[in-house]
């Protein structure tokens, strides 16, 4: 089984059944995959062939999704990039994958054509599709269930984003179990809040289409604004909701959603970060009949933990567990000579591997510390590592450090992390060069023209000299405790 077939077989059940909704309209499930299908053809006329990659730097809408299942269509794989992502981190992006051909939205991303090189081909999605005329249908590859799907890129600890590969064997193990553990059915109406290239979407798309529901698109204009999100939840009639804990609190702080009531939700979905326990406790006694699930997993796994929030968690005085293994994985506790244990996955799941490196085998060491609790269920203690989550995006320290280092008033820099959850912010602690003194706004700026915009700092300090321990490696537990000592730079 292949994740195309997913709206292949729903069109030919229910083929005027809702599939898709954006902002302007939607796509039935027949025309959604006729229009895949014309997409498809457009594409091998573009000379895209099985294995090939294909950069989606697009935004949120319908036609786009119809491009995603054209990819998969033609045994090519999809690698998705927001437009909010700056030119230089697209470039790198391309450099890593070498797609065969990047499709852009013109109207919602920079112009690309300082891309085009002797490798890439750059066209816009509306010329692309108009290329091909309506009512071809290209034969489908047969794809094998470990052959690569999509990549998603994260942040990287070397300061170049990695491209992780997953497989329609990856992604359907996930859907398939999600589906039946929150019991979607045809008349489910899913939001998709999170970007494309956030592995929450894998479930808002191919959870959806494995039951024949329908998805709605939240666009990124609208992914922070309470007030028009509650307004889609609303008029969308959601029943499925599955976002990062910080985006439903500020729903439920500057929204006054608790106030308006579950409206049509019967299921809601957290993943990412940490809950807090206080606001997951007014969430379950406000709303008792709808189901509150907690999940966990890197994007090498997807999700690999499940916990269900029940009523027996309202008297609750420790951190929400994260449950336990699912979608057929064996997820252990790897003990460390610290006398702490790793959280380590088998199964089906575990990707592929990062793209252009070897791949991976066996189990994968997710780099976060873990424990039992006297029921069985996993909680998370933190990362042994400095990879952290803001604002509910994973972020190597490393990626943002390389991008301030490029700055000419920075000598050296560490990026250090305070708070958790939706209060996670990004410190700069910055050795200047001589004569230099930078500020916030303008490494800000600096940021921005290199990295997505959940990774730009929040405070920069500046210090004398970075303190290293005996091997040589920054004492980042020094340099934080020193930090607390003093108040940041926020002037912009």
């Amino acid at each position: 089984m292949s994740l195309h077939r997913l709206v292949v077989e729903a069109a030919e059940r229910t083929p005027e059944a809702p599939a898709v909704h954006d902002m302007t309209g939607g796509l039935s499930y027949g025309r959604l995959d006729a229009l895949a299908d014309r997409y498809a053809a457009a594409l091998l006329d573009a000379g895209v062939r099985p294995g090939n990659r294909v950069l989606l730097w697009t935004g949120k809408s319908a036609e786009v999704v119809a491009l995603m299942q054209a990819v998969l269509r033609i045994g090519a794989i999809y690698v998705p990039v927001t437009p909010s992502n700056p030119i230089g981190r697209v470039r790198r992006i391309i450099a890593d994958c070498r797609p065969s051909l990047v499709v852009t939205d013109l109207d919602d991303a920079p112009a690309p054509a300082d891309l085009d090189g002797p490798r890439v081909e750059v066209v816009d999605r509306t010329a692309l599709r108009d290329a091909s005329e309506p009512g071809r249908r290209p034969a489908h590859h047969p794809a094998a269930p470990d052959d690569p799907a999509y990549i998603l890129y994260t942040s990287g600890s070397t300061g170049e984003p990695k491209g992780v590969c997953l497989s329609h064997r990856n992604a359907l193990s996930f859907t398939d179990w999600a589906a039946e553990k929150l019991r979607l059915r045809p008349g489910d109406r899913l939001a998709n809040h999170a970007p494309f290239t956030f592995d929450l979407s894998v479930f808002d798309l191919y959870g959806a289409f494995r039951a024949g529901a329908s998805v709605h698109l939240v666009p990124d204009t609208l992914a922070h604004a309470p007030d028009q999100l509650i307004d889609v939840l609303a008029r969308r009639r959601i029943t499925v909701w599955y976002s990062v804990p910080s985006a439903f609190l500020l729903l439920m702080r500057q929204g006054r959603l608790l106030d308006r009531g579950p409206l049509s939700l019967r299921t809601c979905v957290f993943a990412g970060e940490a809950f807090p326990l206080k606001d997951i406790k007014r969430l379950r006694a406000a709303w008792p009949g709808v189901r509150l699930l907690n999940w966990y997993g890197p994007t090498e796994t997807n999700v690999c933990t499940s916990y269900e929030v029940t009523a027996a968690d309202l008297v609750r005085t420790t951190p929400l567990p994260i449950g336990t293994g699912c979608c057929g994985n064996d997820v252990r506790l790897a003990p460390r000579p610290d006398g702490t244990a790793e959280i380590v996955v088998s199964g089906p799941t575990v990707m592929l591997g990062y793209w252009g490196r070897p791949p991976h085998h066996g189990p994968y060491r997710t780099g976060d510390l873990g424990r039992r609790d006297a029921h069985g269920d996993l909680e998370y203690l933190g990362r042994f590592d400095d990879l952290a989550k803001v604002r509910g995006h994973r972020v190597e320290p490393g990626e943002v450090e390389a991008a301030l280092g490029a700055h000419p008033a920075v000598g050296d820099v560490v990026v250090l992390v305070s708070g958790s959850s939706d209060a996670a912010r990004l410190h700069a602690v910055v050795v200047p060069r001589p004569g230099q003194r930078p500020q916030l706004l303008d490494l800000k700026r600096h940021c921005a023209s290199l990295l997505p915009s959940y990774m730009i700092i929040d405070a920069v300090h500046t210090v004398e000299a970075i303190p290293r321990g005996p091997n040589g490696k920054t004492d980042r537990a020094a340099l934080a405790r020193e930090l607390r000592t003093r108040e940041p730079n926020r002037r912009a």
